[in-house]
């Protein structure tokens, strides 16, 4: 089965957002990814449809923009 994925900044509007949907969905079923620690994922996010954090890439491929934290304009920087 394949996971979700949660895609953050580390602001604390994802910080928040990121404790939710752990708690929904539970962590066993998430890939976490901070792209402002792991910048390499940015085009990854991208390319998913993600346009502002946080979000959440469903397993199909849906993606949830979360209480608005920062564009990805503003990630890239």
């Amino acid at each position: 089965m394949s996971k979700a994925t949660f895609y953050h900044a580390g602001c604390s509007v994802c910080a928040s957002a990121e404790s939710d949907v752990i708690n929904l969905l539970g962590e066993e079923n998430l890939t976490i990814v901070d792209i402002a620690q792991d910048r390499s994922r940015i085009s990854e996010a991208e390319t998913a449809g993600v346009q502002s954090v946080p979000a959440l890439v469903t397993e199909n491929g849906n993606v949830l923009h979360i209480n608005f934290g920062a564009s990805m304009a503003d990630v890239i920087g």
